[in-house]
């Protein structure tokens, strides 16, 4: 009877996954743009950028360029509060709680994601209750009206303990990956102007994920516009307060790699520092001065019977200075 509640309950969850990577078998449901917010609907949100850091585990954000002030920037758009509030990335954690946590589904079209029963977060692209529902848009007022065409959206930097993947369902829920973290960065897409859209995010072990975005764009009055911003995401049990103290890895990320892998080069510990009150440092240098102050006894000790072997063979003024001349280069050795 428990076998096969386990085997329903599996068939269950495995079920839900596939609901929930396919949002509709009709291509007026495909992926992107469903439920999403109508042209202009960014004009709602504060025009001041909001202070303060802010932890976002349930309902909708977005990620997008704006004008902030006249100066072209990279921020989240907290959908969670009202009036809805742009804020810098370095002030917000998005937290991909174990509410998010799925197996991987039989289906080989999701073979990406890991091995079939592997756990993975994913915070998906239709909405779900108390899941974070990340998406990307161009609707800021400024933007839609002044950027021609499309904003460059850039992956350019993957830091975390596991694996990241962006990708969309497309028709019949068949996924196509936009971002891939294993591979070459950076990667890109375009958003075109004045539009909204959502994705799967996917994280393959818990911990803190740092992405490097970058957004780009060209004005209609042909100037060019660039920001590079990271991504701050909680993925899993953990303290969410601690991805705002993760430090990168290394100056360099993946944005200069020719080779793919996981992100950012990995945090080279330095060396302990050394001084005469450092206590851990001290265990070790009594350690070699007692090696050293042993050597030096049995050196005298060795000399000694040397000597006195001597004294009973011959001995001449040649043999005695040699161990002499010896024992002052010892001693005068640091």
């Amino acid at each position: 009877m428990k076998t096969r509640r386990a085997r329903a309950s599996a068939g269950t969850a495995c079920g839900a996954l596939l609901l929930a990577l396919t949002p509709a078998l009709t291509p007026t449901l495909s992926a992107t743009a469903a439920e999403s917010p109508p042209p202009g609907a960014e004009s709602d949100a504060v025009p001041e950028t909001g202070t303060g850091r802010t932890v976002i585990g349930d309902g909708h954000v977005d990620i997008g360029a704006r004008f902030d002030h006249g100066s072209w920037t990279v921020q989240i758009r907290d959908d969670t509060t009202r009036p809805a509030t742009w804020r810098n990335t370095t002030d917000v954690v998005l937290r991909v709680g174990d509410t998010a946590k799925i197996d991987v589904p039989e289906s080989k079209e999701f073979g990406f994601l890991g091995n079939p029963g592997d756990p993975v977060w994913l915070l998906p692209q239709v909405q779900q209750d108390g899941v974070l529902w990340p998406g990307w848009n161009s609707q800021e007022p400024e933007v839609a009206s002044t950027v021609d065409r499309e904003v460059n959206w850039q992956l350019t930097g993957v830091e975390g303990p596991g694996d990241f993947v962006l990708f969309l369902n497309g028709s019949f829920g068949t996924p196509k990956i936009l971002f891939d973290g294993r591979k070459k960065l950076p990667q890109e897409t375009g958003i075109e102007v004045n539009s909204h859209v959502h994705g799967n995010w996917a994280f393959t072990e818990p911990g803190t994920y740092l992405l490097d975005v970058r957004m780009t764009a060209r004005t209609k009055d042909g100037k060019s516009h660039d920001s590079t911003r990271t991504l701050q995401f909680s993925v899993g049990p953990q303290d969410p307060s601690r991805a705002f103290t993760a430090k990168p890895a290394g100056e360099g990320s993946h944005a200069a790699s020719d080779t793919p892998g996981k992100g950012r080069p990995e945090e080279k510990p330095e060396p302990p520092k050394s001084s005469g009150t450092d206590e851990s440092s001290a265990p070790l240098w009594w350690g070699v001065g007692a090696a050293v102050a042993a050597a030096t006894v049995g050196a005298v000790l060795v000399w000694r019977r040397g000597r006195s072997g001597r004294r009973h063979t011959t001995s001449s003024p040649a043999n005695d200075a040699r161990p002499e001349g010896d024992q002052r280069r010892r001693t005068t050795t640091p």
